[in-house]
């Protein structure tokens, strides 16, 4: 049985794990950050250390189990907020050691693909994935869950935090995705033309320009309803988005494709990749919707693959904010 811990932002999540299913999961969200248009990384910090042992007694009693039926600890070591992953990391190599089991730093990024194990469909390898979160937009080849490829990645803006961006100017509650996809729904996504970015790496991103595309058009079109206006950008995005994608699996003749994080949540950009992913014949992985966002599961499924091969993480390692 392992036992997964994901603090990397403003959730503070637990998940079991063991080794087939999740037996027990537990997520405590930070509302009190919205209010502010971000996460405050003290605050974020201060509700992990109160919250992280309630969680970790809730799982363990949700599954009826107790320290001695588990075998493995993981946690999630980086990217995200030092302060948020000091907690976590910490929290979970103290565990390990007390009780002396094996301890394994799971890698963020690394997490977020493997969520594509947690659904229905079986994953088969290589495959590859794009990463869209707040906070990052990487292109993985993965050849298998123990090793990725970076092809390319955001030169500025992660895609979730240019929508919380465009989001905050139009005064917009804080997370932005959402509420820019409600707009959407009801807007035309022909309404106006935003031209797309180019970057010098053929699979890097770019959005800083979509999102200044976005205020001038603002300008331009005072007549135009915003939900025409949200509609056509969130359209050029994702028409971005899903070009890079299908572009990179046919450049490196790969027949799989994979998308995973927050933004992979937005229903007009699962159903975009889907229909072009059908037209270039490759098949398509979508990681489950409860599973977009961070949390626990993931780091369970990642940190089981290190298990069963023994890469295993010193207690004298730290998490670490870039990388």
């Amino acid at each position: 049985m392992l036992l997964a811990i994901e603090t990397s932002c403003d959730d503070t999540a637990v998940a079991l794990f063991d080794g087939q299913q999740i037996v027990a999961e537990v997520v405590y969200r930070q509302p009190v950050h919205a209010s502010y248009g971000g996460v405050i990384p003290e605050w974020a910090s201060r509700e992990h250390e109160i919250r992280l042992p309630l969680a970790v007694l809730e799982a363990l009693n949700q599954a009826h189990l107790t320290w001695k039926d588990l075998q493995v600890l993981a946690a999630a070591q980086g990217p995200g907020l030092i302060g948020s992953l000091l907690i976590g990391f910490t929290f979970a190599r103290a565990l390990a050691a007390a009780h002396h089991l094996p301890f394994i730093g799971v890698h963020h990024l690394q997490a977020h693909v493997a969520s594509l194990e947690l659904g229905e469909q079986p994953v088969t390898y290589p495959l590859l994935v794009l990463v869209a979160t707040g906070g990052h937009t990487h292109l993985f080849r993965v050849i298998h869950p123990l090793e990725m490829e970076l092809l390319g990645q955001s030169q500025d803006d992660a895609v979730g935090e240019a929508f919380d961006k465009v989001a905050a100017f139009l005064g917009l509650p804080y997370p932005g995705g959402p509420e820019i996809e409600k707009l959407a729904l009801t807007g035309n996504p022909s309404a106006v033309s935003f031209p797309l970015p180019r970057t010098a790496g053929p699979w890097d991103f770019s959005f800083s320009g979509l999102k200044t595309a976005f205020l001038h058009a603002r300008d331009r079109h005072r007549d135009l309803p915003i939900q025409d206006l949200c509609a056509s950008w969130q359209h050029a995005v994702f028409t971005y988005l899903v070009q890079k994608l299908i572009q990179a699996a046919q450049a490196h003749r790969v027949p799989r494709i994979g998308l995973v994080g927050g933004v992979a949540a937005n229903q007009y950009l699962r159903q975009l990749l889907a229909q072009a992913a059908t037209e270039a014949g490759l098949e398509l992985y979508l990681a489950p919707l409860r599973y977009c966002m961070d949390n626990a599961a993931m780091i369970a499924v990642a940190g089981w693959h290190r298990y069963l091969t023994g890469h295993y993480t010193p207690l004298t390692a730290g998490p670490f904010a870039r990388g």
